[in-house]
């Protein structure tokens, strides 16, 4: 699980950064897939916190509310630092 747990923080950080750039770009269609796939993602791992953080993403997104994507992301930093914390645990 540890491994699992691990591999999901990672890419989720790495979408993270790519998710940054497309909100700094305000191209909402990437906006909403990245945070789609990163959804799906932490949904199947049952970290429910970031998967709400990503549909939010992908709501404003739609909507071209680059400024509260913005917000959720950083919100979305800090709960992946949650999730690093609790994964150096098992």
């Amino acid at each position: 699980m540890r491994e699992i747990l691990a591999a999901l923080i990672n890419d989720t950080s790495r979408q993270m950064l790519l998710l940054a750039t497309a909100i700094d770009d305000q191209d909402a269609t990437r906006c909403m897939h990245l945070a789609h796939y990163s959804k799906g993602a932490c949904a199947n791992l049952g970290a429910n916190a970031a998967a709400d953080l990503f549909r939010e993403i992908e709501r404003r997104a739609a909507r071209h509310d680059f400024r509260e994507c913005k917000d959720a992301l950083g919100r979305l930093a800090g709960e992946v630092e949650v999730l690093r914390s609790e994964a150096s645990t098992l």
